[in-house]
């Protein structure tokens, strides 16, 4: 019987766990941290065996192949030992799509990833498709096809998910972006980063789409630098010779493989230039799986926004809340400035994790009136922007921020939690910060 250690007790290791267990393996799953009383029920009703809180060396390293939580880097020492031993290390996409035969459509890029696989999966459930959620969004893979296989997967990925996928195969593979980001995983290497993104692209073949930002410096210098088979589709704002999608005098013009189709740029639900180029994305994948375009059009139309992505969350005193939460990188915030229209409060910070705020200097400069600091320890954010924004403050809670916040934004401005930064430092998880700030800012009513 085969062997399966499962690191990492989460969505994707406990579905991994029971995908193992439909298979046959006989599983242990170990996490180094406390497993969340959802979790622990789970592999106690599956009967699979598992320990929280350490690692046994002796029985990790009696596996015959090992699916690694993404979380858990390459260079975390039971991962080195279970790589000098040579024993097989997956992610758990890689490991389910071992077991289906199912048609991917995955979704990658620094920024508009988590909105772009929400939209197509949207389209495609809406055209009647048997279609699943699964990546950094919705159920874990590995769970679904042990327990649902659907027809089509819309996946969106994470570099650090395609570390370790090696035979998987996108059927259409999405790039949005690529910029700096999770510099400390990858040794300050941008170069690094880029070649994990771009293993998004590994075992295409030319019956297989790949669908990317043409304007994106980054991602059109390392397509020049590689050869892929697959048919390519770029997108861009402006129509160039080879575009698939653009936008010319207000119309959003489509170029599927089988259907020429268009929709009024302001008919889209989602609004601003990044949530363009996420419906762009959304309605190219659509069209290469043969959905009519009035279906594609009326999914593009009523789509709802998702939650901590420039989400509205209220107006107090002639003043607008938004909660731009899991904006967790500098390009991420660079796309809520570019669609602020009023002048802005923008609160920033977190865990540095290596950022360049060069980026959106000039639109801070432009837009933001005051910057509002908060997380443990400032003094980066502080050293960098003192002197270009008439106020700047040092706040350490989400009650303090957004306390100053009301205090320094007048009627008209907008309120901005864009914060360039990951959470770790005060919450849980950019989720959390993003419920924090909202219940904050409902307080302010009273």
């Amino acid at each position: 019987m085969e062997k399966l250690v499962v690191l990492g007790g989460g969505e994707s290791g406990v579905g991994a766990a029971i995908l193992g267990k439909e298979k046959g393996m006989r599983v242990f799953l170990s996490d180094m941290g406390s497993l969340s009383d959802h979790y622990r029920d789970i592999l106690l009703e599956e009967g699979i065996d598992f320990e929280e809180g350490k690692h046994s060396e002796e029985k990790i390293l009696d596996a015959d192949i090992v699916v690694k939580s993404p979380g858990i880097p390459p260079y975390a020492p039971m991962v080195e030992k279970i790589a000098a031993k040579g024993i097989p290390v997956l992610s758990e996409i890689e490991f389910a799509g071992r077991y289906t035969n199912a048609k991917m459509v995955c979704i990658t890029g620094s920024n508009g990833k988590t909105t772009t696989t929400l939209l197509t999966y949207h389209i495609l459930r809406k055209a009647g498709l048997d279609v699943g959620l699964a990546g950094n969004v919705g159920k874990s893979l590995a769970l679904q096809v042990a327990r649902e296989n659907h027809d089509y997967y819309v996946i969106e990925l994470s570099s650090f998910q395609l570390e370790n996928m090696y035979d998987f195969k996108a059927n259409i593979a999405v790039i949005m972006n690529i910029t700096p980001d999770h510099m400390d995983r990858y040794d300050h290497k941008m170069e690094n980063y880029v070649k994990a993104k771009f293993r998004i692209l590994q075992n295409q073949t030319p019956e297989d789409y790949f669908i990317y930002w043409q304007d994106d410096p980054v991602v059109t210098e390392q397509i020049r630098q590689i050869q892929t088979e697959a048919i390519l589709m770029p997108f861009s704002e402006f129509k160039q010779e080879d575009s698939k999608a653009y936008v010319e005098d207000g119309i959003v013009h489509f170029i599927g493989p089988e259907e020429v189709w268009e929709i009024p740029r302001e008919k889209l639900s989602l609004h601003g230039l990044h949530n363009l180029y996420n419906s762009m994305a959304a309605g190219l994948s659509a069209s290469i799986l043969n959905i009519k375009d009035e279906k594609i059009r009326s999914a593009l139309e009523d789509f709802e926004a998702v939650e901590h992505r420039l989400e509205y969350v209220d107006t107090v005193d002639g003043v607008k809340y938004v909660n731009d939460s899991k904006a967790t990188n500098v390009n991420s915030t660079w796309y809520a400035l570019e669609s602020m229209t009023a002048p802005t409060v923008l609160i920033l910070g977190g865990k540095d994790k290596g950022n360049d705020y060069t980026e959106i200097e000039p639109l801070v400069k432009e837009k933001v009136k005051a910057i509002v600091c908060m997380g443990k320890d400032n003094q980066k954010l502080l050293d960098f922007f003192k002197g270009k924004v008439d106020m700047i403050s040092d706040t350490h809670s989400i009650e303090e921020a957004v306390k100053e916040c009301a205090r320094l934004a007048g009627e008209g401005d907008t309120v901005l939690l864009s914060p360039c930064c990951a959470s770790f430092d005060l919450f849980t998880s950019y989720e959390d910060r993003g419920r924090k700030f909202k219940e904050e800012v409902k307080k302010l009513k009273g």
